[in-house]
């Protein structure tokens, strides 16, 4: 039996440990595989903490506070998205080392939000990768000691696909442990090419820029993002946030309002018969259902509120001058907090 230490943070992370402690029940013990398992976290504003010490804390493990690793003895380390460089002193403290359990298929998306990108970039495959972590080297560079692919499903969120994969990485980690000398003996040097990154997602990443992106783009970047950063725009100098969004159905696309020549990227029309507020994009419409402005309006709250007074007020004006336009976030100043952190945590 192993003893095990498992540094995490979030949800995703939180699949991990449950796994790991979940053995400890089972039936036959000649086949026992964790002897002893503890819980490293990072500092939360919560007073709840982050979901790996809630789980830490409800299953009666023992649970520290980085850089605080305890100071029993450990036969392995495990990390899942936790986000800190550990050193080669921690490393080498273990007979059998520290895996990682990453979810993409390395050396795709490298870095703090892989499943954020996966999303974002539109990627039809995925999977998790169980890899070792060496001293001195950057981070998600190890070798790979088990890797499986799973299909994108159409239009999953990432917090959907957080889900799915940290079932599969929880699982694949079982696996590996079970078999931990071999499963070391046989890892393999990732490939140098296909080699991408995913970096931290700020609140710029969701300001929509009208001109530049098309709908299909757009609607990743809320299925990406939305539950963490709500994406965000410009209207008549007030930032509005959109919180639901849905594809324009064929039907509506025949309205002649959306087909005049004068439209442009950021042009909003309210379309009556389905209560969705419709936004010209580089190649299209999107339909949004409901927004943020001052507090939580329906399409049809906007509409009643704002967009109808503004056009009675402004019935001169070309109906252009009368849409949403891209926020300019200033560029993050040193020590500013990135808003997002690896996976979804809400």
């Amino acid at each position: 039996p192993l003893r095990v230490v498992f540094l995490g943070t979030d949800q995703f992370s939180r699949e991990a440990p449950r796994a790991l402690h979940a053995t400890k029940f089972r039936d036959n013990k000649e086949e026992e595989l964790i002897e002893k398992l503890e819980v490293v976290t990072v500092p939360s504003p919560s007073p709840k903490g982050l979901p790996v010490k809630q789980y830490a804390v409800q299953s009666q493990l023992p649970v520290y506070e980085w850089p605080d690793v305890g100071s029993g003895e450990y036969d392995v380390g495990v990390v899942a998205s936790f986000g800190r460089l550990l050193s080669e002193a921690l490393i080498l403290k273990f007979p059998y080392g520290i895996l990682n359990v990453h979810p993409s298929c390395l050396p795709r998306w490298r870095g703090p939000a892989p499943i954020i990108h996966t999303v974002l970039h539109g990627d039809t495959i995925t999977g998790v990768t169980i890899m070792q972590i060496r001293p001195k080297s950057r981070f998600d560079v190890g070798p790979i000691l088990k890797q499986e692919t799973i299909p994108v499903p159409p239009k999953s969120t990432a917090k959907e696909l957080e889900v799915v994969l940290s079932r599969l990485g929880a699982n694949m980690l079982i696996s590996v442990l079970k078999n931990l000398p071999e499963s070391l003996n046989n890892g393999r040097q990732q490939p140098t090419e296909g080699v991408t990154h995913a970096p931290k997602i700020s609140a710029r990443t969701s300001c929509i820029k009208w001109e530049e992106q098309t709908s299909e783009e757009i609607f990743r970047l809320h299925r990406a993002i939305g539950n963490i950063i709500p994406l965000q725009t410009l209207w008549m100098d007030n930032t509005i946030k959109l919180l639901d969004l849905v594809e324009v159905n064929s039907s509506v696309l025949t309205d002649p309002r959306l087909t005049g020549q004068a439209v442009i990227p950021g042009s909003i029309i309210y379309h009556k018969q389905s209560q969705h507020l419709l936004v010209c994009c580089k190649d299209g419409w999107i339909g949004v259902r409901s927004v943020m402005l001052k507090k939580t309006l329906t399409a049809a709250d906007f509409y009643n509120g704002y967009l109808h007074p503004w056009h009675q007020k402004n019935s001169q004006a070309h109906p252009s001058q009368c849409r949403f336009q891209t926020l300019r976030l200033p560029t993050k100043k040193r020590g500013e907090k990135i808003v997002a952190m690896q996976q979804c945590t809400k």
